[in-house]
């Protein structure tokens, strides 16, 4: 007999083990919001692939099999945050995350623009504040030939106040989308929302890096 809980899949940090890593965090939160039944599987870094590549067509992106991961309980698998979101709301609508609010689309487009410069700084400074061995030998490698320099170096040259002032107009946006209803800490005001999770994930992931990117 199969589990009737979800599994799944993150990434984990080194010893004490916390998420940390801002898609998951998405899949996290929605996950709790809705009062699911789940266990986590952490998965490092070179596991991925092995994982989830008997389960789960390949992305059409960079990185083939990413987290975060599900798996439901009639053993159907997913990956790639804004999917699973999608399986969750049809298979568990209530309550609802408001995946079609007008605020989801604005913010999908706003965190990618303050996040990449910022990133500058968290590439170097995640295998050495959270990531476990395993994964730090993973991400040097891959990351360094993302950005074809060494990691050090990119930061150096790109992170620092450039990074912070490159950040600032998306950081601005967000926040003017925030007063916009003003009668509640959500983005439609008292009303919760899968977008509110995308901007709190981000939040918690450079909360997770350090303060000093928080």
């Amino acid at each position: 007999m199969s589990s009737q809980k979800i599994v799944f899949f993150d990434l984990p940090s080194k010893e004490p083990c916390v998420a940390w890593s801002l898609n998951p965090w998405k899949t996290r939160l929605l996950l709790n919001y809705k009062g699911l039944d789940y266990e986590t599987k952490w998965v490092e870094y070179p596991d991925i692939k092995p994982t989830l590549q008997p389960h789960i067509e390949p992305n059409d992106a960079r990185w083939p099999y990413t987290i975060p991961a599900i798996k439901f309980p009639d053993q159907t698998w997913s990956q790639e945050s804004r999917r699973i979101a999608d399986l969750i709301e049809e298979r568990y609508p209530e309550p609802s995350a408001h995946l079609d609010s007008p605020y989801q689309s604005r913010i999908e487009e706003v965190v990618p623009r303050a996040f990449r410069p910022l990133m500058a700084i968290g590439l170097n400074q995640i295998p050495k504040r959270l990531l476990n061995p395993t994964s730090v030998e993973y991400w040097m490698k891959d990351r360094t030939d993302m950005v074809g320099s060494d990691l050090a170096e990119h930061e150096a040259k790109n992170g620092g106040e450039a990074a912070f002032a490159k950040a600032a107009p998306a950081l601005q946006e967000v926040t003017a989308m925030l007063k916009e209803n003003p009668e509640g800490p959500f983005f439609s005001g008292k009303e919760v929302s899968y977008a509110d999770f995308v901007w709190v994930s981000t939040l918690y992931f450079f909360q997770r890096i350090g303060d000093d990117v928080y």
